[in-house]
This record gives C-alpha cells, sequence and structure tokens, in this order.
C-alpha cells in the first residue's frame, strides 16, 4: 500500500490541529484549576471551558499565531 502526498498532508495537518487541540484543552485545565481555588471547589470542566472561552482564548490563540517578519 502506497502513501500519496495528499494523504501525508492530511496527516500532518490533522496531527497539528490535534496539537493544538491538547495545547488548548491544557490551558482550560490550567484556568479550571485557578478558577477552583478561588472558588474553593472544584468548578467543573465545562464551567472553567466556557468562562475560559469568553475571556481568554482570543489572546492565547493570538499569542499563538505565527508572527509573520
Amino acid at each position: 500500500m502506497s502513501v500519496n502526498s495528499n494523504d501525508t498532508e492530511l496527516y500532518f495537518k490533522n496531527s497539528a490541529l490535534y496539537r493544538e487541540f491538547l495545547a488548548e484543552r491544557e490551558e482550560i485545565l490550567k484556568h479550571k484549576w485557578i478558577e477552583s481555588e478561588k472558588a474553593g471547589h472544584d468548578i467543573g470542566f465545562e464551567k472553567a471551558l466556557l468562562d475560559w472561552i469568553v475571556k481568554h482564548r482570543a489572546t492565547w490563540r493570538n499569542a499563538r499565531k505565527p508572527q509573520s517578519s
């Protein structure tokens, strides 16, 4: 079975997307921990996710964009 260049390109694109997903998930988990500490109890993943999206996602994504020269 041979792999054509389209399959290889798709694999790498998916891999990059997955790595980005994992990085974002890690930030959400950090946010969950911080906000849970402030609240004195576990706020839950869904609440942390929604709060992080509203307050931090845009800035986080902009900071991760490659800077053009």
